[in-house]
């Protein structure tokens, strides 16, 4: 099977949906596929090679003469490749590989991610639409996107060929109780809400420290925000990270504050790590936390909420162990490779539509 995928880029920058696609075509090649990725380029280039993955440079930048190369260049890859599935992550690539068909006889196959962007509903011009949780497939239908589409495949990262096995990652120094999240710097990610609630925890646990690990166009907007309150010194913003689980395995609570997180790939993470964990109860998040029975779900944009949650972890030693001991627990099938096998069954899905 010759499988090509198209997103914007490969950049190694804690972007999701590069993270999936990455993965998938590692674990592809690995299983016998002739697998393609094109992208704009990016640090993965290198992973990609070395799994035997062809990279093809296709720039998709949303202006009118960048999309007409793009057009020329994407029908060039398809000719040079001649894929079988084309696997679209990101919605301009959709939209080419859908309208330049013509007489390629490839299956088109699109993930979803971030439904809650408006444009997201073009990810439906595909033949399969891959939904990384059941509340992404759920939002999909309600958008117009035929159910019999749809195929639900959770987000799982454990075993991933991007990051290293855990027993070999060694634990960063942190200063405890540390409270950490490894989250893009977007005002959608609630970190205002986590450093408001840090604020009011703070001076009933003077040793406790809150690490924020990532990058984004908002993150000086958060700084500001956490140089006026009176524990700015204990909390510390630590950019991104390629090896987060290395902070992970150090953090005595991990916190994802998101206000929308479709299916977020850090909660397989942290559960293996053996966090304990609190999240809001967005989008895929509760799926991720097998319903609020590996993590503590509470309101989005609630800071209240989530200083009490960290309040009664920190208060109560055995509570957090009991919640660190239920993290560990049912992860098995949080792997990317468990990921990869679903989505070669869409594949084989379409193969056979096609030779019927």
């Amino acid at each position: 099977m010759h499988v090509l995928h198209i997103l914007n880029h490969v950049l190694e920058a804690g972007n999701g949906i590069v993270n999936v696609a990455v993965d998938l075509a590692c674990l592809q090649a690995q299983a016998g596929c002739k697998v393609g990725v094109a992208s704009a380029g990016g640090g993965y280039e290198k992973l990609l090679m070395q799994h035997g993955v062809e990279h093809f440079k296709l720039d998709q930048t949303r202006k009118p003469i960048e999309l007409i190369e793009a057009a020329r260049g994407y029908r060039a890859i398809v000719k040079e490749f001649d894929p079988n599935i084309v696997h679209a992550h990101m919605m301009t690539g959709v939209v080419l590989a859908s309208t330049l068909r013509f007489q390629s006889q490839y299956a088109l196959v699109s993930t979803v991610h971030n439904e809650f962007q408006r444009s997201a509903v073009l990810m439906g011009l595909a033949d399969r639409v891959i939904a990384v949780s059941k509340a992404v497939a759920d939002s999909m239908v309600r958008r117009g996107i035929p159910e019999q589409k749809l195929r639900v495949i959770s987000n799982g990262t454990l075993g991933s060929p991007r990051t290293c096995q855990l027993k070999e990652c060694v634990p960063v120094t942190l200063k405890h109780p540390a409270i950490v999240t490894v989250a893009g710097m977007y005002k959608r990610k609630g970190i205002a809400e986590l450093v408001a609630a840090f604020a009011q925890i703070a001076a009933d646990f003077p040793t406790a420290h809150l690490y924020l690990v990532g990058d984004g166009p908002d993150r000086e907007l958060f700084e500001a925000q956490a140089r006026n309150t009176p524990v700015s010194d204990r909390i510390h913003f630590e950019r991104f990270q390629p090896q987060p689980q290395r902070y992970l395995m150090a953090a005595d609570i991990f916190v994802l504050a998101s206000h929308r997180d479709p299916s977020p790939l850090v909660i397989p993470e942290a559960r293996e790590a053996g966090c304990a964990i609190v999240a809001t109860h967005v989008d895929g998040i509760p799926e991720a936390l097998d319903g609020g029975k590996a993590g503590i779900l509470v309101p989005a944009a609630d800071s209240h909420a989530l200083a009490a949650a960290l309040t009664e972890l920190l208060n109560e030693p055995p509570i957090l162990h009991a919640w660190k001991d239920k993290a560990r627990q049912n992860i098995e099938r949080l792997t990317a490779t468990r990921v990869h096998q679903e989505t070669l069954a869409v594949y084989d899905e379409l193969a056979m539509r096609e030779d019927s």
